[in-house]
Formats: C-alpha cells, sequence, structure tokens
C-alpha cells in the first residue's frame, strides 16, 4: 500500500511540474537527474507520512504541495523573474500581517478561510477515514514514531559534512536557480538550497575590506527610494528630478541591481556592505536572513569607527524582514520606524515620502557632529490595486502618482542640504513588479545620483553607470578624509 500511494505520488507530482502553466515542460531524463527529483518529491511525502502514518493522505498531501508550489512559483516567476527558493518560507511569517504586500488577502477573508477551512475538514474526514499502518505493538510504535524525525535531523546533519556534503556540493555547486529547477524540480532545488545554505553558512567567514581614514566632520544621508526608476522608462511623462540630476549631481547613472520587482533586502545589504551578490553564495536570496546583520565591516559600523553617529530612519514595521534587529547589529544607534510616524500624512496606505524627507532634515539641521543617516522610503511600495488611490485605479497611473512625489521629496531633500558639508545618494532598490514592467526589464537596473553640497564640490556631474555593491563601497570614500567621487 505504501509502495503503491509512493509510486503514484511521485508519478502525479512529475506530471504536474512537466505542464505547468499548461504547456508541458521537457524533463531531464538523465538517471541522475531524475533520480534526485523523484528523491525531492519522496522526501516531502515523508514530512506529511510521518504526521500520520496513512499512505493516501501522505501521497495527497505531497501531490497537493508540489501543485501548491508549482502554482506559486510560477506567480512568483511572472512577477519578480525568479523561481520559489528557500529563503521564501522565512518570510511565511509576515504573510497573515502584511497580506497587502505579497498579493494576498487576509486569512479573515471569506475567500481564504473558506478553503482553508474546508481543507481541514478534508484531512480530518480522510484521517479518520483511512487506517494507520503505524505497528499496533506499543514499543514499536513509538520507535516508528521517532525514526523518520530523526532521519530528517541526521540528514540535515549530514548535509554539513562527508560524503552527502559533497554530493550535494556536485549537484549544486553554485546558485543556478532556473538550471537547477528545470533539471530536478522545485521541490529538490528548494531542499537542496536549504541544506547547501545551512552548510556553507556554518562555515563562512566574512571578508573584511580595506579601512578607509578617519572622516571629517560631515553628514552623510543615504536614501533608498522604494520601486524608483525614471518614468519615462516606463512610457511616463518626464520627472523634473530627472533633469535636476544631470546638473546638480556630482555622480549618476543606471544602477544594476540584484533582484526586480522584490527582495528590497537584496540591494540594502549591497548597499549597506559593499558585498557583491556573488560572494554570498547561497545566502545571495536573502542576506539578512544568512547573516542577520553581523557584518562588522558593513557601511554604519564603518561610520561609527570614524565618529559618525548612525541613525536609521523608515517609516514601516520594525519586525519587518527583521529589520530593527538586523540594521542594530549592523551598526545604526538610533532607529527611527513606523511608530514616530504616527501623524505624518499618507499618500495611499503608506507615509508619503514628502514628510519622510521633512523627517530626514529634521534630523539634519543644526548639527555640528558626524552624521550617517540612511533612510528607506515607503510611499510607494507595490502592490499598485483599486482602491489604493481615490480615483485612481489604473496601476501604472498609481506608480507614476507616487514616483512624482518621491521626485518632489528628493528636490527638497537636495534644496534643503544646500549650504552644508553634506552628501546625498539617492537610488532605487528595484524596479516596479507593473504589467509593463516584467522581469530582464533595463537588466533589473534602476537609477542613483550622489549630490555634494558644501564648498568646493562644483565638478562637472560625472555619468557612471554602477552596481549596487560598486555604490556601496564607494560611499566608503564619503566616511574617509578624500571624497572625490
Amino acid at each position: 500500500m505504501l509502495l503503491t500511494s509512493l509510486g503514484l505520488a511521485l508519478a502525479l507530482s512529475l506530471v504536474i511540474e512537466a505542464v505547468e502553466g499548461g504547456s508541458v515542460r521537457p524533463v531531464s531524463r538523465r538517471p541522475v537527474e531524475l533520480a534526485v527529483r523523484f528523491l525531492g518529491y519522496a522526501l516531502v511525502m515523508a514530512f506529511w507520512f510521518q504526521f500520520s502514518w496513512r499512505p493516501w493522505l501522505a501521497g495527497a498531501s505531497c501531490v497537493l504541495t508540489v501543485l501548491i508550489l508549482t502554482v506559486v512559483s510560477r506567480l512568483k516567476r511572472a512577477i519578480i523573474g525568479e523561481p520559489l527558493v528557500f529563503s521564501d518560507f522565512a518570510l511565511l511569517r509576515q504573510v497573515p500581517r502584511h497580506p497587502e504586500l505579497y498579493y494576498t488577502r487576509p486569512l479573515t477573508d471569506p475567500r481564504m478561510a473558506g478553503p482553508i477551512l474546508a481543507a481541514l475538514v478534508l484531512v480530518g474526514a480522510w484521517y479518520a477515514i483511512e487506517p494507520t499502518i503505524l505497528p499496533v505493538e506499543p514499543s514499536v510504535a513509538v520507535l516508528a514514531l521517532f525514526a523518520l524525525p530523526l532521519g530528517f535531523l541526521t540528514l540535515v546533519e549530514l548535509s554539513a559534512e562527508g560524503p552527502v556534503a559533497r554530493a550535494l556540493a556536485r549537484l549544486f555547486p553554485a546558485p543556478d536557480l532556473a538550471s537547477d529547477v528545470a533539471r530536478f524540480g522545485l521541490p529538490a532545488t528548494i531542499i537542496g538550497y536549504a541544506l547547501r545554505w545551512r552548510a556553507l553558512r556554518r562555515g563562512e567567514s566574512l571578508p573584511v575590506p580595506p579601512r578607509g581614514a578617519p572622516g571629517r566632520d560631515r553628514v552623510l544621508v543615504v536614501v533608498q527610494l522604494e520601486s524608483f526608476v525614471d518614468p519615462r522608462r516606463l512610457g511616463g511623462p518626464p520627472l523634473p528630478l530627472m533633469d535636476v540630476i544631470p546638473r546638480r549631481a556630482a555622480q549618476y547613472g543606471r544602477l544594476r541591481v540584484p533582484a526586480h520587482g522584490a527582495y528590497t533586502m537584496r540591494t540594502e545589504h549591497a548597499i549597506l556592505t559593499g558585498r557583491d551578490a556573488g560572494d554570498l553564495g547561497f545566502g545571495l536570496f536573502d542576506p539578512y536572513l544568512t547573516h542577520g546583520g553581523r557584518e562588522p565591516e558593513s557601511l554604519p559600523a564603518r561610520a561609527r569607527q570614524a565618529g559618525f553617529e548612525t541613525l536609521f530612519v523608515h517609516p514601516f514595521h520594525r519586525a519587518f524582514f527583521n529589520r530593527a534587529e538586523v540594521v542594530t547589529r549592523l551598526g545604526f544607534d538610533r532607529l527611527i520606524m513606523e511608530e514616530a510616524f504616527g501623524d505624518a500624512p499618507r499618500v495611499g496606505p503608506y507615509v508619503s515620502d514628502l514628510a519622510l524627507a521633512e523627517r530626514v532634515l529634521a534630523e539634519v539641521r543644526g548639527r555640528s557632529a558626524p552624521l550617517f543617516l540612511f533612510c528607506v522610503t515607503m510611499e510607494n511600495h507595490g502592490p499598485w490595486k483599486p482602491g489604493r488611490l481615490a480615483g485612481i485605479d489604473d496601476p501604472l497611473a498609481q506608480y507614476l502618482t507616487h514616483v512624482k512625489n518621491t521626485g518632489l521629496a528628493v528636490e527638497r531633500l537636495v534644496d534643503g542640504l544646500e549650504g552644508l558639508d553634506a552628501v546625498l545618494c539617492v537610488f532605487g532598490d528595484h524596479a516596479p513588479a507593473l504589467p509593463n514592467c516584467r522581469p530582464g526589464f533595463g537588466d533589473t537596473a534602476t537609477d542613483y545620483a550622489i549630490f555634494r553640497f558644501g564648498p568646493g564640490q562644483a565638478a562637472a556631474p560625472l555619468r557612471r553607470d554602477l552596481s549596487a555593491d560598486a555604490l556601496g563601497r564607494q560611499l566608503r570614500g564619503c566616511l574617509a578624509s578624500d571624497t572625490g567621487a
């Protein structure tokens, strides 16, 4: 019975992945790749089997799991350009708290609660109808109940070193998500990447970049602009800011970022640490999950060592991405987050960028000691759906309304910092996930600019395209005595 249900579950899971999206996809017939694919399905079934010891219930749960993973992965790939990955499961706890950010509905919505309750009732009924194959003898039953969980724990431990670790390293030498999903299937790739991430995370030592010279009294303001790109690239009207930048900025250009439409933490980490995504191994998918901010040579840590006060400003929940804990470890002395913006004006669901710019200037004015301020905007965070802005339901029109406010906010910062010994850097974290801005847009590039204020800062603007990590490394120079761009 167990072998029959396992065989049927493996076959149906293979069919689900092979006909994803209504079109037949070629499945690798190489023996090793096919074996790894089936092993992934079998591990999913074994996971569910350990809770019930009912073969057909476990088999059905396996097939349903593969179906859900495949559907969610297809949706994610259409919006963001990459399949589901193991680190996405760490974000699941945020979905019930912020369903609007994950293109879903609250659990209290009947369209969510109804199917979930129906599924629970169905599982309960199935559990009652199908007999268990757990041994009758109590002592054997207890051993059997512990056998599968211990087996999973043993697999996880063996994946860190030894023959299992070497086999995993041969199968998954480096992240190549789309190719690996095509070769091994989604479940096996998720499991393999998670085990490789865990093994490499345990043994990784962080590289120590060269240290800069001590800083001088000045203000460095870095503003991460949510979903910001030049609207002309989306067919929108010219943004006055984009005409100001070539005239006023010391340096500007396109910014190559490590994600499209989401994963703000990837760009944020690259800027704050100067680390290239290729150096992060399997931790590149969520650098905050991997290191949790334990980066002794981060930009805020260096600023603190150079005598700067370090301030992080973000008008959203502290727990989102575990940000408050992570950025504190990165080296920020003080955090200003959503609770400080209770009375601030909002445009749509989030604090307006103009209000945020005013708060940044309030922190800078009258300051005599050096300050490194890193600010993350929120106004233009997706999704852009009907009801977000009164009288504007088109997603692109909503985005363009917000990005106009973003441009005004940056202009306000430029005006407010005039005459100070200061540097302002603004950049987009990723392109927006809009219908007319799908993955691959502009090679995932956004826009950035560096403005310099104070005496002797009248050099001709320099157009220079950069990657996010390169911009992060360049900003380290603003903490040194030589501040040339």
